[in-house]
């Protein structure tokens, strides 16, 4: 076959090469659209009441077997009744009780009277990691069918326990929602954000959520007792290993070149073994206690073994001015570190 035979083929995969490239938002997006229609019909808004049938809080929620909706504890929490109305649908489904609590990890399953969905499927064939495109389904402040688009940013020890940090943003009313993977496939449940600084959000991973399943019981009606403890979730510890060998302290402002805002801070390590990639969460408020800036800093170098390093970085124009000289105004929390063997 001489070289003009060759010019037609060629021709063709050259085609087929530029329009894949043209084609490939196109095919994202529906992919995303189809995410988002597939899942709706599995996802409810919840409505929690008191004994007088006043609503006392609103969540999110979803399917993950027929007749039982995955959600957060504290949304259900001191509620006597409530009921869960699907997405897109009018009719609101009474919520007979609970089959199962996980209050170390704020989870809790419903069960639902009448109520016909398909339940979503659980990522359980593998892990996920930092990075990873997720979607977030929701009420935020009510606004029913809340579809949101972010990454995995971070995956949190805490303890023996796992959180992941993520982009996609929670607010009330998202509580309880399905995390999904491109898979459309749940891989947490959004759970908490920290309301000083965008984009800082979590959600609960799914393999909590597999094994309450595995162990649900049978329904126990609302009491109205029910009462989320704080003090035992994951959450609450969430930057408490400054309390178990990291801490940030000595916190001073300083004024560089051009007057930039420019802060430094000392983290100390307490244990007998050195440690690296130290990530901690800098806050700071106003003298009315409001959070105004945050900032994420990861120091990598080795810290000895109980010594301390200097760590310095500059805040947005107008903080200081705000947070003024007194350092009472700036939490240093240690979120994560690594031990050194």
């Amino acid at each position: 076959m001489n070289r003009k035979q060759y010019m037609p083929e060629i021709l063709i995969a050259l085609i087929i090469y530029v329009l894949s490239f043209t084609t490939s938002g196109i095919v994202a997006q529906e992919t995303r659209q189809q995410i988002a229609q597939k899942a709706f019909p599995s996802v409810v808004l919840l409505v929690m009441e008191d004994e007088n049938g006043q609503p006392v809080s609103l969540g999110s929620g979803f399917f993950i077997r027929n007749g039982v909706i995955a959600t957060n504890l504290h949304v259900v929490e001191e509620a006597r009744s409530g009921y869960a109305k699907i997405i897109g649908q009018d009719t609101k489904h009474d919520i007979a009780g609970i089959v199962g609590i996980d209050s170390a990890r704020d989870l809790v399953l419903l069960s639902v009277e009448g109520a016909k969905a398909n339940a979503l499927l659980l990522e359980n064939n593998g892990g996920v990691s930092v990075g990873d495109e997720i979607y977030a389904i929701g009420n935020p402040q009510g606004l029913e069918g809340t579809f949101s688009q972010g990454i995995i940013s971070g995956i949190r020890n805490i303890g023996s326990d796992t959180v992941l940090q993520i982009t996609a943003p929670i607010s009330p009313g998202s509580s309880g929602g399905p995390v999904l993977n491109t898979q459309g496939k749940v891989i947490g449940v959004a759970v908490a954000t920290f309301k000083g600084g965008q984009n800082l959000n979590f959600a609960i991973p799914v393999s909590y959520l597999s094994q309450l399943l595995s162990d649900a019981k049978s329904v126990t009606p609302l009491s109205g007792k029910i009462k989320y403890a704080i003090t035992n979730s994951i959450l609450n510890d969430l930057g408490g290993k400054s309390n178990e060998g990291v801490i940030g302290t000595l916190f001073t402002w300083s004024y560089p070149a051009l007057y930039m805002p420019h802060y430094s801070f000392s983290l100390r390590n307490k244990l007998r073994q050195p440690v690296k990639g130290v990530y901690c969460l800098l806050i700071f408020y106003t003298n009315d206690g409001e959070p105004i800036d945050f900032k994420l800093v990861q120091f990598n170098e080795i810290i000895p073994a109980g010594l301390a390093k200097r760590v310095s970085g500059y805040t947005a124009e107008g903080v200081h001015e705000l947070v003024g000289n007194s350092l009472r105004n700036v939490e240093i929390r240690v979120l994560d570190f690594k031990i050194e063997d």
